[in-house]
């Protein structure tokens, strides 16, 4: 969905603030293959923190999976059945984004509770540094833990994520220049929290964010799940949060997967995008999916598993 929005956000009209919102904040509501993907595991291991719940399968080396906003762990189940074979996974859930209690996610400060969970997670199980595999804010996040915690992080697979959302809405936008915006969409999701989700916008979102029906499908069916006073929080903090500057202190090396169809750009005009946004990480990688949405797991499963493989080693 970031990816749609890029080239477009400038030119939407201030009453669609709310879809496009919402289009972000369930940017990651999806995650099953649309080519049924093998049962997964039963967690061995249910980690409940203040910010994350944490499902624990598989025996190996460990690896982290963060969904993004508005998105359960069910976003890893294509990929999961495989990596059990010979990885310890750790799949996150925001609190609140799987309509489970969102605990202390009621309160500001979400992005920075999940980064600090995060931390005490892999300093208590003494996991080291452990790769991360990020979908949209989940690769916000996971490029903050590598900033704040340099030896919680090995490595960082980012999927489809920027360190400034801000981009997508203006060029030239500032965390401070966008903040009357974020301001407006917190309110507008938080104000549908208890009643039903409008059909119509989870019938956009599923169009920008995948390209296949059986992908729309999940994500259509996906988008009203989440707590919207957790979504509506979680898009503020993370529209002002511009990690840009930040990014030449970042030591782990970052592999950002980015989506691109020829009706939304093509390849280098979108690839150029997010080159720009990472020029300051010295170790960054950015590879194209092609034919995907946002949601590469979904549009692009056996691309995206092959991707994660590969980033794992």
């Amino acid at each position: 969905m970031m990816h749609a929005l890029c080239f477009a956000a400038s030119r939407v009209s201030t009453g669609r603030w709310l879809a496009m919102a919402l289009a972000i904040s369930i940017a990651s509501a999806s995650g099953q293959s649309h080519a049924a993907p093998a049962p997964v595991a039963v967690a061995e291991t249910l980690v409940q923190m203040d910010h994350i719940s944490v499902q624990v399968v598989g025996r190996g080396s460990p690896v982290i999976l963060i969904p993004g906003l508005s998105s359960p762990r069910a976003t890893w189940d294509g990929v999961v059945p495989e990596l059990i074979k010979n990885h310890r996974v750790y799949l996150v859930q925001v609190n609140g984004f799987g309509g489970d209690d969102p605990r202390g996610n009621l309160q500001p400060g979400i992005l920075d509770g999940i980064v600090a969970d995060l931390h005490t997670l892999i300093v208590d199980r003494k996991l080291g540094a452990v790769p991360l595999v990020g979908h949209s804010m989940g690769g916000l996040v996971s490029l903050m833990l590598a900033r704040s915690h340099p030896g919680d992080v090995q490595k960082v697979l980012v999927v489809d994520a920027l360190p400034f959302i801000g981009t997508l809405f203006a060029p030239a936008a500032t965390a401070d220049t966008l903040k009357p915006q974020a301001e407006m969409m917190r309110a507008q999701m938080a104000s549908l929290y208890g009643k039903p989700f409008p059909e119509q916008v989870g019938q956009m979102i599923a169009r920008q964010n995948a390209l296949k029906p059986a992908s729309q499908a999940k994500v259509a069916g996906w988008s009203a799940r989440a707590d919207m006073r957790v979504s509506g929080q979680a898009i503020y903090e993370d529209m002002i949060t511009d990690l840009r500057p930040e990014l030449p202190k970042i030591a782990a090396p970052i592999t950002v997967l980015v989506p691109w169809t020829d009706a939304r750009g093509g390849e280098e005009r979108v690839l150029g995008l997010y080159r720009a946004q990472y020029a300051g990480a010295s170790k960054a990688t950015i590879r194209g999916v092609g034919d995907s949405g946002h949601f590469i797991m979904l549009d692009q499963p056996d691309v995206f598993a092959r991707a994660v493989m590969a980033f794992l080693g």
